[in-house]
């Protein structure tokens, strides 16, 4: 193991820096193992603190509303990493900050404000992508359609300085693409326009020379927005605005990073404005109508590189300390909002359940570890990272459980049968947590799936890809409040309130549960029938010929 400490004096604990849970303190464990009556005990601890001391909407609610949004290169990504640590080590856990990766540049969202100056002005609706320029403080500016060919640039460049430009297409979130190979495609469609400028234009001719003929049909420009986002940029531009649906979706461009460091930043803002007022603003500068826009967006950025960090909370196992009952949430959320549902309703009832199990007394027989992961928002970073930096050791994984789907509650599981009956005696208390959360365990029908073979949507991905069960709870809406996890997904819509507390709170009692008694089971879960057996690729005919 290569690992180092750091003594964070603020918080007056010490972290551990290390990329494995394997060696850290878990050759011997000091801990006396509970009897199975003082583990009974412990559950009915976990609910009685569960229903009646529940922590989970505070957690949430310091990682949402003290915190904010958690882009990783933010400051407020890493204070969320000194605060769960911190946590974690106040509870007696113990305690991994593993160093995931860097960022060329650090990025900070401040306020942004907007508004239209006009008789019938109103304030605007609007964000803008992470790691995108902000305004050098108010600017004001008129309004232009961008051009579509190098014939319109040149017709119009003088009126671009200090204007704000409207591009075409509706935003899917993320910044206009400024990589070389975006270059690329805008210069082909560039020409391919130009070309049918020019025949427009002789098409025009005729038809005005024909008055009496019938009209000869004008060819549409190829369309793809900001298509002279560069040229637009140097003639000096204000920023450009796109169309965005509501609620406002606003993202990142990983490559956008690449040619990013301290001197070489963003200068032009990238804005995403309500559809509704996209559509007024257009048609007023169709009619050529004189009005001005005005922007204050404070996008900061800070010199990198900018470390990441995983975070760990180890209850370490009294006699199988190098086996692993897992579970995790990701603890980035993009920062337009403030992650109180993706992934806030991961990271707290984690949080929770760690709190559960200790508060209660839980001595389990192999470890528990609670998983924060780094940049999950960024292409499963955390997470990949420590399952390529553990390979050997997964088959000392029991299960890894994940949480990433919102804020309803969890009320079943559903398991292979080689996997049944551990489940039955780990989920048999649930039901004396609250009767109006049934719990259900389900046998899984029909052949098990082929083991994964690219990486899906989650953390758990690269777990599964490399053969560990990733077993999660199902969930519902039993009462109907009627979430609906898309009208939040990376948008400014994710916050605090769209959380549901009594769900939430349940679901750390679960899970706190379940991985409690999974942890004391006299074995690992068992593989069998978890993936289905990869089949030997068909002998050709000509191989069988070979042989006869």
């Amino acid at each position: 193991m290569k690992g180092k400490s750091l003594l964070i004096s603020l918080l007056g604990i010490m972290l551990i820096y290390s990329t494995s849970l394997f060696s850290q303190n878990s050759s011997n464990s000091q801990n006396t193992p509970l009897t199975e009556q003082e583990s009974k005990k412990v559950v009915d601890k976990i609910i009685e603190l569960g229903t009646k001391e529940n922590q989970t909407m505070h957690h949430l609610d310091i990682l949402t509303n003290r915190i904010g949004g958690r882009l990783i290169g933010s400051d407020a990504y890493e204070n969320a990493t000194y605060w769960a640590a911190g946590l974690f080590r106040k509870w007696g856990l113990e305690v991994q900050v593993i160093e995931v990766g860097e960022l060329p540049v650090g990025f900070n969202r401040g306020p942004w404000f907007g508004k239209m100056l006009s008789p019938d002005g109103m304030t605007l609706h609007f964000a803008t992508p992470s790691y995108t320029s902000g305004t050098k403080g108010v600017q004001r500016g008129h309004v232009v359609m961008e051009p579509k060919s190098r014939a319109d640039f040149e017709r119009m460049k003088g009126k671009l300085k200090g204007a704000w430009v409207l591009i075409s297409g509706e935003s899917d979130g993320f910044p206009v693409d400024i990589s070389e190979y975006a270059d690329t495609l805008r210069s082909i469609i560039i020409k391919e326009n130009d070309k049918i400028g020019r025949y427009n234009d002789s098409v025009t001719r005729v038809n005005r020379a024909n008055p009496d003929k019938p009209k000869v049909a004008l060819k549409e420009y190829k369309d793809s927005p900001a298509l002279f986002y560069k040229e637009m940029r140097d003639a000096g531009i204000l920023g450009i605005i796109q169309s965005s649906t509501v609620p406002i979706r606003a993202l990142y461009d990983r490559k956008n990073l690449k040619y990013m460091d301290f001197e070489n930043l963003p200068t032009c803002p990238d804005i995403k404005l309500n559809e509704h007022q996209y559509r007024i603003i257009a048609q007023k500068v169709k009619e050529r109508e004189y009005f001005l826009l005005e922007f204050d967006i404070r996008n900061h950025f800070k010199p990198g590189p900018v470390k990441y960090h995983n975070v760990i909370g180890i209850i370490r196992g009294t006699e199988f300390p190098d086996e692993y009952v897992m579970s995790g949430g990701h603890l980035d959320a993009f920062d337009v909002a403030t992650g109180g549902v993706d992934c806030g309703t991961g990271v707290a009832p984690n949080l929770e359940a760690a709190r559960l199990i200790m508060a209660a007394g839980g001595k389990p027989r192999r470890s528990i570890a609670f998983c924060l992961w780094a940049g999950e928002e960024f292409g499963l970073l955390g997470s990949k990272h420590w399952v390529e930096s553990n390979i050997s050791n997964l088959d000392k994984v029991s299960n890894y459980f994940n949480r990433d789907g919102g804020p309803t509650v969890a009320n079943s599981i559903t398991v292979p049968a080689a996997m049944y009956e551990d489940f039955k005696k780990a989920t048999e208390d649930l039901n004396r947590i609250n009767p109006e959360f049934p719990f259900k365990l389900n046998l899984r029908s029909g052949e098990a799936r082929p083991k994964p073979t690219t990486a899906g949507g989650s953390d758990h991905a690269y777990f599964a890809l490399n053969g560990v069960p990733t077993i999660s709870f199902g969930t519902g809406d039993p009462k109907g409040y009627d979430f609906n996890y898309q009208e939040i997904w990376h948008t400014e819509r994710d916050t605090y309130n769209m959380s549901i507390p009594e769900y939430m709170d349940h679901t750390s009692a679960v899970m706190a549960i379940v991985y409690y008694n999974l942890a004391n089971m006299d074995k690992l879960l068992s593989r069998e029938d978890l993936y289905k057996e990869e089949q030997p690729a068909p002998k050709t005919e000509t191989k069988r010929r070979k042989r006869q």
